[in-house]
């Protein structure tokens, strides 16, 4: 089989000359990116980090029964963030979560208007989809291999490499509630004179709903299993001590920092969980 190997197609040799390249040329576009994500992520971590750490959780608390109406959940949260604090794990906890909700807005921006639009042409859709499927199945640690490339260490590197990998959710989701829309709700609206653009806003949006927040939910979710991952290229947050334990084989320290983690990610899905 050596003549098979013998002349190796370049896929590697390829990429890092996409990669060369893009970075010589889109050096301006990157770094105004990076100084985008970081505006955002320290908006986030000061609004998480700035006030008493009781008045982040009883906001918490508030938007646990805003969204669910259910003192169970609302008294979960409240136990499971005085665990938290309890465990001195209070300001990883709260870059995480700045992590997650940073990677939420940049996803839910860019999922849900491709969705909308992949819904509205079914050719747009079956020409992403080969994408979407690449940008889920790849090995996560190859996206930040670029990320260190074109972003350095930090948190920026770490964001938008869990952007790539959480984003076709929003889009795929999307996609699903508005092209599932009932025809007879569209041949209505038509009926009575709706042009596209109100139809999307009254009826299909509408409809989409429950499928867009269960977008919602499975972004935040994919966002917090990037934690550890994102720890690798120097992003804070609960990653960094489960890294730590791992390189020094702390047993203690990595049960401690990992069942942290099963917390926060117990606590966001029974907040966001959407009852259809």
């Amino acid at each position: 089989m050596d003549w098979l190997t013998e002349y190796k197609i370049p896929v590697g040799k390829t990429s890092e000359a996409i990669f060369d390249w893009l970075q010589k040329i889109g050096e301006p576009f990157f770094e105004a990116l990076s100084t985008v994500m970081e505006l955002l992520i320290d908006g986030i971590l000061w609004l998480l980090q700035t006030p008493n750490p009781l008045i982040v959780v009883l906001a918490f608390v508030a938007i646990a029964w805003i969204l669910q109406r259910n003192w169970k959940v609302c008294l979960f949260v409240f136990a499971g963030s005085l665990f938290i604090i309890n465990q001195d794990y209070w300001e990883e906890t709260t870059e995480s979560l700045t992590l997650v909700l940073s990677a939420c807005v940049v996803c839910m921006a860019i999922g849900i208007p491709i969705g909308i639009a992949a819904a509205h042409r079914p050719k747009l859709y079956s020409a992403l989809r080969p994408i979407l499927d690449l940008m889920q199945t790849l090995p996560t640690f190859v996206y930040l291999i670029p990320a260190i490339v074109f972003f350095g260490l930090g948190m920026v590197p770490g964001l938008i490499a869990t952007v790539i990998f959480v984003v076709p959710a929003p889009i795929r989701l999307t996609h699903l509630g508005v092209s599932s829309t009932p025809k007879p709700l569209l041949e209505a609206a038509e009926a009575f004179g709706a042009k596209p653009r109100q139809t999307l806003w009254k009826v299909e949006l509408p409809y989409a709903l429950p499928q867009i927040m269960t977008g919602l939910n499975q972004t935040i979710m994919l966002s917090l299993s990037m934690v550890v991952i994102a720890a690798l290229v120097g992003a804070d947050g609960l990653g960094v001590p489960v890294i730590r334990a791992l390189n020094t084989v702390n047993a203690a320290l990595g049960f401690e920092s990992g069942f942290i983690i099963v917390v926060v990610a117990i606590m966001l899905d029974r907040v966001l969980r959407v009852e259809h």
